[in-house]
């Protein structure tokens, strides 16, 4: 809201909308990008076999779904650039 100059409840209720739509877009298995921040997806990860690494012992690990985030170059620019700058 102070970056915009608009009022705190409009933002909060914008961003709350945008939440909503990618978590039911990207719920329903559709991907969602916005374009130089990130990416959302939904993820199929197959069954497989694992290792416990406390014991050494194979162990099944089953498949599952799962929510994946991936920054974009735009956003990795911004942040590195503003690290090196530190």
């Amino acid at each position: 809201a102070e970056a915009t100059g608009e009022d705190k409840k409009l933002v909060d209720s914008m961003l709350k909308a945008t939440t909503d739509v990618i978590t039911a877009t990207v719920g329903s298995g559709d991907p969602v990008v916005i374009s130089g921040f990130a990416k959302f997806a939904k993820v199929e990860r197959a069954a497989r076999m694992g290792r416990n690494p406390a014991t050494g012992e194979p162990i099944k690990i089953s498949a599952k779904t799962t929510a994946k985030i991936t920054a974009l170059k735009g956003f990795k620019d911004a942040v590195l650039a503003a690290k090196s700058k530190k």
